[in-house]
């Protein structure tokens, strides 16, 4: 199955064992996969599920359900106050091929980037690409920029935070190792009998000591992410990398 192209649809477009295409999704199977009538490829709704399916002119034919077990076995909602110009858009793609299921851009009072509406869709558009590429049963949600301070209320009561780890990483400051924090599989578990974690990123320049403060205040833990100071593209892809490396054999 891995040799076959892989395609994101909407699960509204999943209709009677048969998949509705988009004249977009027609023209990139057609045109720029090269695919032909027949020709096999595989769907996934961002959902958790996915199809083996059969091109069939303005739609394709399900043939069978995939079961497809690429997930992490933790919950991760990756707080990143936003970096300067386009670097979220890597920060996007490279934390949704590593398994993150939640990404929450912040702005905080070092933040240079106030974002478009456009921003927005254009993140989303890229987690779908990298959740395909990189096999993803979930495509990861993209939440609307916000101030960290709200931002900080939002996972509070979005996230049961009685079966959750918060860490908020620290350039500067002596504070334990993200990889020493991060507790056993088995001991932070949400009502899905899943781990959650929460890590929050700061911006060039860092947080602000208030900010700090704040993340405490809400239950986030400071933690280091090594001795060197890191650009803020490249702590959420860090912060990730620990983290999974920690919770996956």
């Amino acid at each position: 199955m891995s040799q076959l192209q892989r395609i994101a649809i909407a699960p509204s477009q999943f209709q009677q064992g048969q998949i509705l295409l988009t004249k977009e999704q027609q023209h990139y199977l057609g045109r720029v996969l090269r695919l032909h009538e027949g020709d096999r490829f595989i769907a996934m709704d961002g959902k958790g599920k996915w199809w083996l399916a059969q091109l069939a002119g303005e739609q394709a034919e399900v043939l069978e359900p995939l079961t497809v077990e690429t997930e992490l076995p933790v919950s991760i909602t990756l707080m990143v106050a936003l970096p300067k110009g386009n670097g979220f858009d890597e920060v996007v793609r490279c934390c949704t091929e590593l398994g993150v299921a939640c990404i929450a851009p912040v702005l905080s009072d070092r933040t240079l980037l106030h974002p478009s509406p456009q921003k927005l869709e254009r993140w989303r558009r890229i987690a779908t690409e990298a959740a395909e590429q990189s096999e993803r049963s979930f495509v990861p949600t993209i939440l609307e920029p916000v101030a960290f301070s709200t931002g900080l209320s939002l996972v509070i009561s979005h996230l049961s935070f009685a079966n959750s780890q918060q860490y908020i990483c620290v350039a500067r400051g002596e504070f334990p190792h993200l990889k020493d924090c991060l507790q056993h599989k088995g001991q932070m578990t949400n009502d899905k009998g899943q781990e959650t974690i929460i890590i929050a990123t700061g911006p060039e320049g860092g947080w602000t000591t208030q900010e700090i403060e704040n993340a405490k205040s809400s239950g986030f833990q400071p933690v280091s992410l090594g001795r060197r100071i890191l650009r803020a593209v490249t702590a959420p892809v860090v912060a990730l990398s620990l983290i999974t490396a920690n919770c996956e054999v």
